[in-house]
């Protein structure tokens, strides 16, 4: 299992991505650069110094285009935001691996959710707005590929301008943990970054320099537990044992319940042939899992799926007995109740779930809630019935 970072755009609280009408041609790059280094070992790996500076041609760009049409520091968000996204702009997009520095950014006009938040904190400052980068030590999405299982940490922007507060995040549906972003200082940041890069070289199968990359990460900042986790990985792959059974225990120290670290460790004795241990860490990572809130909704989406409505609506209300401000458990739930015909507590739920999310997610369950109520006002004797409809 292997720990990265990633973001994905959202603008809370503050001002929504606009695109201008102009048609001004869009802002061109000087001259293509080498391959970023999250693509190759092969080149050194940049300083902090050399991943934050901003390119003149980009820096031009944000005076005339963010700093010079106006003073105040909302408008100059919305300019900014307008400036990264839009046609005649940098036109940015999405891309997991993209884990350059500003001016590999500004080249390849791709980011993923660290170098989006690495660049748009840069600028904003730039032009005069409180900016400060945040992690979110867990979110709810995990994926595969391969033989690697990715547990996906969480980057964005916290901003302040004219008096109010914000995030800026390119993911408005984005499930945090319930300690929500945290402020993080640049060597944080910075062993982010590296951690990103060693883990696309780990899966490329490049040890070597996976593991430099693990190591800068955590001369950084070496209480960081992905980059702990990961290094065990490849100390594991390359045979030295002794290295990867000592990260994963500096990790557990720091993170008892780090799902991925107990994962790997459970399995790393498994097949030593240390069956006592890998027990222990087995049942350390099963009370993790009863205790992690995401583990517990996926474990309800999993059995939704399979038509397992019972162990749903079990899984999904322990997953709202750890967690009661997410209002996709709630609508998980709701889901089930009224596919098992309890029109009053999907209802229940789904006010439950309208309460709780921003505003594209309260008018979506505005409209299902009406959508139930004009259900039980025809058949007011439903609650016990089951029905095949889905909500």
């Amino acid at each position: 299992m292997i720990a990265m970072s990633s973001v994905v755009l959202f603008v809370a609280a503050l001002v929504a991505p606009s695109l201008p009408s102009a048609a001004a041609p869009p802002a061109q790059p000087a001259a293509p650069l080498p391959a970023p280094a999250s693509a190759t070992s092969t080149l050194a790996p940049p300083s902090p110094r050399e991943v934050l500076e901003v390119p003149p041609a980009l820096r031009a760009l944000v005076e005339e285009r963010v700093i010079l049409p106006t003073r105040d520091p909302a408008q100059r968000l919305k300019l900014l935001v307008s400036l990264l996204f839009s046609a005649d702009g940098l036109a940015l997009h999405y891309d997991a691996d993209a884990n350059g520095t500003i001016t590999e950014t500004w080249q390849s006009r791709r980011v993923n959710c660290l170098t989006f938040s690495l660049l748009f904190s840069t600028l904003a400052s730039q032009a005069g707005i409180e900016a400060r980068l945040q992690e979110v030590g867990q979110v709810l999405s995990w994926y595969q590929d391969d033989a690697a299982i990715y547990n996906i940490g969480h980057v964005n922007v916290g901003i302040r301008a004219a008096g109010r507060s914000g995030t800026v995040d390119l993911d408005s549906d984005v499930l945090y943990d319930q300690r929500g972003p945290q402020p993080i200082d640049q060597d944080r940041v910075m062993a982010h970054l590296y951690n990103n890069r060693g883990a696309v070289l780990l899966t490329a199968g490049d040890l070597a320099g996976a593991e430099r990359y693990f190591r800068l990460a955590l001369a950084l900042d070496p209480r960081f537990t992905p980059g702990l986790n990961n290094l065990g990985v490849v100390l594991a792959r390359t045979g030295d044992d002794a290295g990867a059974d000592a990260a994963w225990q500096r990790a557990l120290s720091l993170q008892p319940r780090n799902a991925a670290a107990l994962s790997n460790a459970s399995a790393f004795h498994q097949r030593r042939g240390d069956s006592a241990r890998a027990a222990v860490l087995a049942r350390a990572l099963e009370q993790a899992r009863r205790h992690d809130p995401f583990h517990q909704y996926l474990l309800g989406l999993q059995a939704e799926r399979s038509g397992n409505d019972a162990l749903a609506v079990a899984s999904y209300k322990r997953a709202i007995r750890l967690h009661p401000g997410a209002h996709q458990f709630h609508f998980g739930l709701a889901r089930v109740e009224f596919n098992l015909g309890h029109l009053a507590r999907a209802e229940r739920e789904l006010e439950r779930a309208q309460a709780l999310g921003a505003d594209p997610e309260k008018r979506r369950y505005q409209a299902k809630l009406d959508s139930l109520q004009r259900l039980q006002r025809r058949h007011p004797l439903r609650d016990a019935t089951p029905t095949p409809t889905r909500l």
